[in-house]
């Protein structure tokens, strides 16, 4: 079914002829729906995006909360041929604003509730269509979707055609568009599945995001192509997410989703009893977390490496030795390096640069060919700005990141974006961001701020004025006044002392 369309085709064939089968169980409402309702409702979206213009290639921007439509959303796009945009639900209007312009999608879909601000920006970005969808599947888009009859066959698209488009932070400049194709997300899903042993017969509490690679091409994929079925939250609720334990087999989560869970006085072995794989990324882990889990429910937490450009690359095992507060082993097919400033191969206990090669790899930079060009190196090489070490066992451990990301909660996040805003205010005179430590979080944002001479600036002030900008994830938790900024011999901040600042 779907052939010829290769991530279409990859991701409905486990369910060929199990049309019955449970695709997913609303935790909300305790509703199910079949794998078959579920691709009967892509095949309508599909249709309908193609009768209002959508072509091959083109964008279709992404901005709702988590359904079961907007994941038929997803895959609707897939079957036409178009490029998936999802965009994170946080984003204010003038971020959305930089991304419709910057990807040029012909459809946009809205939170019907923020569609009255985001319109105009939409229309301003020159998207020729706008349509709504709220977290129960109404809207515009379930009306034009009803009205159509399902897509008779799904568009032709090779491994090396796009299927997604997913923003991520820089070093200079705003956010890129990492162009995702049919190949990169078959082969790393087609891995993962393999690797975790997911069948048919597994229940997957998702409760992440659908916005980014975690939540939307693991979790998904991964369930999809196995056959298995989502207990679908909208949100992280430990209590629920602890009673779910009973009928659920497997969970993917951040950091923040056990450390809450520690919390709860249920959490037993007893209660852990029917899951059998807890999986954790998209930000370290502390080693504190490993063992208060192991002591807590009996089970080990697998976790795993990955990023926007590349999907996942590591992962501990299975079936074999899960080391805490490392991230594994290369995925079957795909290959790791560490290398030094000149780009030689680092020996093993050196920290390096962590470069990666394989069919997950993505096809570059939207509209950006120079920092495409900046990151790939020779032989199919991609720099990925983390930086590693390898023991003697092969296994992987991030060290740091020299790209300066902070990720709070699995979420990227540029300090650039907010370092702008910030010397922006009246009576600054410039101010540093950076990563600190945060137990439930894994890091939170602080900042450090230089005032101009007599200026009684306080923080609460600064927040005030930067909080409409930025999505509320982006906000700092901590704001210091110095009188200056360290900096090395060649100017740069120190991001190091101030982080050692902060935390001492």
């Amino acid at each position: 079914m779907y052939q010829g369309n290769t991530l279409a085709q990859a991701l409905r064939a486990a369910s060929v002829g199990r049309e019955e089968a449970t695709f997913a169980i609303d935790q909300d409402s305790q509703q199910s729906i079949s794998y078959g309702a579920l691709w009967n409702e892509a095949e309508r979206i599909a249709s309908a995006l193609v009768a209002l213009g959508v072509q091959p290639q083109d964008r279709v921007a992404v901005q709702i909360e988590k359904s079961v439509t907007a994941i038929a959303l997803y895959l609707g796009t897939v079957l036409c041929g178009a490029i998936h945009l999802p965009l994170n639900t946080a984003y204010t209007s003038a971020e959305v604003s930089y991304f419709l312009t910057d990807a040029s999608p012909r459809v946009f879909v809205g939170d019907p509730a923020k569609l009255a601000a985001l319109t105009p920006v939409a229309q301003a970005a020159g998207v020729q269509c706008v349509l709504s969808l709220d977290a129960q599947g109404a809207g515009s888009l379930s009306d034009v979707a009803a009205k159509a009859a399902p897509i008779a066959q799904a568009v032709a698209r090779g491994s090396d055609d796009l299927a997604a488009f997913l923003y991520t932070s820089g070093t200079t400049g705003r956010s890129k568009g990492a162009m995702l194709t049919h190949g990169n997300l078959t082969s790393n899903a087609e891995a993962l599945r393999d690797l975790w042993q997911f069948t048919a017969q597994d229940v997957l509490i998702h409760a992440l995001p659908i916005f980014h690679t975690h939540g939307l091409f693991v979790a998904l994929n991964v369930t999809l192509l196995a056959g298995g079925a989502v207990a679908l939250h909208r949100g992280f609720n430990p209590e629920k997410i602890l009673a779910n334990f009973a009928t659920a087999t497997t969970m993917m989560g951040v950091p923040t989703f056990y450390t809450r869970l520690l919390g709860q006085p249920g959490l037993t072995p007893e209660a852990a009893r029917h899951m059998r794989l807890f999986i954790s990324g998209s930000a370290p882990m502390l080693t504190d977390t490993h063992a208060q889990w192991k002591a807590a429910t009996g089970q080990q937490i697998l976790e795993r490496y990955g990023m926007t450009e590349t999907c996942m690359n590591t992962s501990n095992p299975y079936v074999g030795a899960r080391k805490a507060g490392t991230v594994g082993l290369p995925l079957p097919g795909v290959e790791v390096r560490l290398v030094d400033g000149a780009g030689q191969t680092c020996a093993q206990g050196e920290v390096g640069g962590i470069e990666v090669r394989g069919p997950n790899l993505f096809k570059g930079y939207w509209n950006m060919p120079e920092k495409t060009a900046e990151d790939m190196r020779p032989e199919g090489w991609f720099a990925t700005g983390d930086l590693g070490q390898m023991d003697e066992d092969g296994y992987f451990t991030i060290v740091g990141r020299s790209k300066d990301l902070i990720i709070a909660g699995g979420y990227n996040i540029y300090p650039k974006e907010i370092e702008v805003l910030i010397d922006a205010v009246q009576g600054v005179v410039e101010s540093a961001a950076f990563g600190v430590p945060h137990p439930d979080f894994g890091e939170s944002v602080a900042v450090a701020v230089v005032r101009a001479e007599g200026s009684d600036l306080t923080a609460e002030q600064i927040l005030a004025q930067i909080g409409p900008e930025l999505a509320r994830f982006k906000h700092p938790h901590h704001i210091r006044f110095v009188t200056a900024l360290p900096r090395n011999t060649m100017g740069k901040v120190q991001k190091n002392e101030l982080r050692r600042a902060f935390t001492a």
